[in-house]
């Protein structure tokens, strides 16, 4: 039987389209670079809006709504708690992947953020891991750093404590020099060393870099000083020209307008300049940890013989977080006063353990352009992803794929690598749901052109936002005051930008894509209701 490959996936949180040097961003990311010049990059390649729902995607195969992530375990509202498909963690409709290989002879190992269950028994141990290093809610601080809680923390920061689990058992105290990216990376490399070489591992690397609070070691960050002094339209112009140079995007594409979710960058006074400012400088000092971490790991692969027959893949989990904390209400009225009291975030310590900031929309749609919006939106800001994957036996350097694939597609993938099948309906005496991704072993061998063709329908919802697209035309759905609440027509092949509204001018291909809208309702269950996230 020939050696079958060991797998190591990689995810990003919260990362935007443009933010690695591949992808036409000024940050420092050698390693991934590495890979993805050595390797295949993927312009198309989609998630869920935000971070849980395409974990689960992920690791099963199927649609979030179905795999029990309907919704943000922090997003369930009383309408919501109790429905199928609406459990807040990795129900038992699925079986997870990790489950699948483990069953098949692969060691199954997780180092990072899981988001997918809050409790032991739904920690990845329970869900086909052998060994296991977690972040179990979907943020914290990265230093570990906690003010003591008491009656005036807002929801936000009780909804992201430092909550790590090791195998079955909680983690106590976490050490004085913890940083949760190394810590993700020495865990893995942990397991690594002491793995069975005689059988095939499937490595997860889910870091919760760089999602906020923006925070990142002192010395990377001062790498950083004074590169985005000029604003974040500036960075938007020099990535979206890189991007055209790299051949990511084509020459003519029209980007999306920046929409003003915050003033401009000359009408801010200087101290509000340089605060922003500081702010993009951490979060790229992140990204540069995160991968100085993915190359330690991958160093360690080479070393050993191992890297010719891994599967790596790497991806952002959804666009880049665009939110302003301060104006949703989950997140607690009085957060920037809590911040004031409890954290210094005085423009000398942005970045460090105790202080706690975020980077705002303007910058995230430096990264996502030339997409619409960014995180937690069902257009293409939200949901189009940077992804690359290095295998030597089915990647070649410098390629680049334009064509449509999705996260749901990973878990077939390498199921069909891996020689393993999907159980189908049925799984150790339950019902479990089939897969809806598709394998690219077809493409990537080159048999078939594409992963999928142009009668393939995938639908998205998240806080009652919509999406559904079939080959090139999509349809999407915004409620106000955002959007216009109302379904907009767009023609990627010719408006990646989702700029043109052609509703009414096509009004037929509409409505066929509306149909198409209510039969993923009713194979996925979705209950569409208002968001909590909604901002004032």
């Amino acid at each position: 039987m020939a050696q079958r490959p060991n797998f190591l996936v990689i995810l990003a949180d919260d990362l935007g389209f443009s933010d690695l040097g591949a992808f036409g961003g000024e940050i420092a990311t050698p390693n991934l670079d590495a890979l993805a010049h050595g390797g295949l990059r993927l312009t198309d390649f989609h998630t869920a809006p935000t971070c849980s729902p395409t974990r689960s995607m992920l690791l099963t195969g199927t649609d979030h709504h179905i795999a029990g992530i309907g919704t943000m375990a922090e997003a369930l509202t009383p309408e919501l708690i109790g429905k199928p498909g609406y459990e807040g963690y990795l129900n038992d409709r699925v079986v997870a992947l990790p489950e699948l290989l483990r069953e098949s002879g692969y060691q199954t190992w997780i180092s990072g953020k899981w988001h997918l269950g809050l409790t032991a028994e739904q920690a990845p141990h329970a869900r086909g891991f052998q060994r296991s290093f977690s972040l179990l809610p979907g943020a914290a601080n990265h230093y570990g750093f906690e003010p003591t809680y008491d009656e005036t923390t807002p929801g936000l920061l009780k909804s992201t404590p430092a909550l790590y689990i090791e195998d079955q058992d909680f983690v106590e105290q976490l050490p004085e020099d913890f940083y949760s990216s190394d810590a993700f990376a020495d865990k893995l490399l942990q397991y690594l060393k002491e793995r069975d070489q005689s059988q095939p591992f499937f490595a997860y690397l889910p870091f919760s870099a760089p999602h906020w609070p923006l925070q990142a070691p002192a010395e990377v960050v001062a790498r950083y000083k004074g590169r985005y002094d000029a604003g974040p339209e500036v960075l938007r112009r020099e990535r979206l020209e890189k991007l055209r140079q790299l051949g990511l995007i084509d020459s003519e594409i029209e980007p999306h307008p920046l929409l003003g979710l915050t003033a401009e960058w000359k009408s801010l006074s200087e101290e509000q300049r340089q605060r922003s400012a500081r702010a993009m400088e951490v979060y790229a000092a992140m990204v540069e940890r995160m991968d100085w971490n993915i190359g330690r790991v991958v160093d360690y692969l080479r070393k050993q013989g191992l890297l010719d027959n891994t599967f790596i893949l790497f991806m952002s989990d959804n666009g880049a977080e665009g939110a302003l904390l301060e104006a949703f209400p989950k997140f607690g009225p009085e957060l920037l006063g809590y911040l004031d009291r409890h954290y210094d975030n005085s423009l000398e310590n942005i970045g460090r353990a105790n202080s706690y900031v975020w980077y705002g929309p303007a910058w995230a749609q430096a990264a996502t352009a030339p997409s619409r919006l960014f995180k937690a939106f069902t257009t293409e800001g939200g949901i189009r992803v940077p992804a690359l994957l290095h295998y030597p036996p089915l990647t070649r350097p410098g390629q680049i794929s334009h064509g449509f694939a999705t996260v749901m597609d990973i878990t077939p993938t390498l199921l069909d690598l891996a020689g393993v099948r999907h159980p189908g309906k049925r799984w150790h005496g339950r019902n479990v749901a089939p897969l809806r991704g598709k394998s690219w072993l077809g493409f990537l061998s080159g048999e078939t052109a594409q992963v999928h063709d142009e009668h393939t329908v995938t639908g998205w919802e998240l806080f009652g936002r919509r999406a559904i697209r079939q080959g090139h035309w999509k349809a999407v759905y915004i409620p106000g005051p955002v959007g216009p609440a109302t379904w907009q027509l767009y023609d990627l092949s010719q408006d990646p930008g989702e700029i043109h509204d052609l509703a009414e001018v096509r009004p037929e291909r509409l409505q066929a894509l509306i149909g198409h809208w209510q039969q993923y309702v009713e194979e996925t269950g979705v209950i569409l209701s208002a968001s909590p996230f909604q901002p004032d």
